[in-house]
């Protein structure tokens, strides 16, 4: 329960609070190319990671698939507007490697959202550093250039560079295969 413990740090859940949503969660072990998530279906639960790397990508207008996100050890993965939304999703979320995972489906999450207000502050801060991480991102993607932002996915996610195969990593960065060889070339002779 170590990482389930870690996710939902929040000042305002005591150990009761956390018992009632640890109880909530179910493991799951998944295997390398499994689909958490595929694009038309609805998000009815998320997970968080004990184990393992998985990806969530989507294909472009021409048909390329991008790597839009990767949630390793103790990150949540969700897809936000289906699942809270209940709408289809345009993304697909699926497992680089084996995983282990604590699953919690929508019913039992929306259960103890309405019980136990701790549990909406939680979710309050949890979404707006994710916000704060999304408009980090979109704006490093604009104003930085594509060594940075591969300097400084080494530095916060090492997970990522050393278990996600080069063409998903350049896809999040918005570089091609060549441009992140190239970048990496450079980087190992700085």
């Amino acid at each position: 329960m170590e990482v389930l413990r870690y996710a939902y740090q929040h000042p305002q859940l005591k150990s009761s609070d956390l018992e009632l949503i640890f109880e909530a969660h179910d493991q799951v072990h998944l295997s390398k190319g499994d689909f958490i998530l595929e694009k038309g279906h609805i998000a009815n639960e998320y997970y968080i990671v004990e184990e393992g790397l998985v990806r969530t990508y989507l294909y472009d207008y021409e048909g390329n698939e991008i790597s839009t996100g990767f949630s390793g050890k103790n990150e949540v993965v969700i897809e936000v507007a289906s699942i809270f939304q209940r709408i289809p999703t345009q993304e697909y979320i699926q497992c680089l490697t084996d995983c282990i995972l604590w699953k919690i489906d929508y019913e039992k999450f929306q259960d103890l959202f309405h019980k136990i207000p701790a549990f909406r502050e939680w979710g309050r801060a949890w979404m707006a550093f994710e916000l704060y991480l999304s408009k980090k991102r979109a704006t490093e993607m604009i104003t930085e250039p594509a060594k940075m932002r591969y300097l400084h996915l080494m530095e916060e996610k090492p997970q990522i560079i050393q278990q996600a195969p080069l063409k998903y990593i350049a896809s999040y960065l918005g570089v091609t295969d060549s441009s992140l060889s190239r970048i990496r070339k450079e980087i190992l002779n700085d």
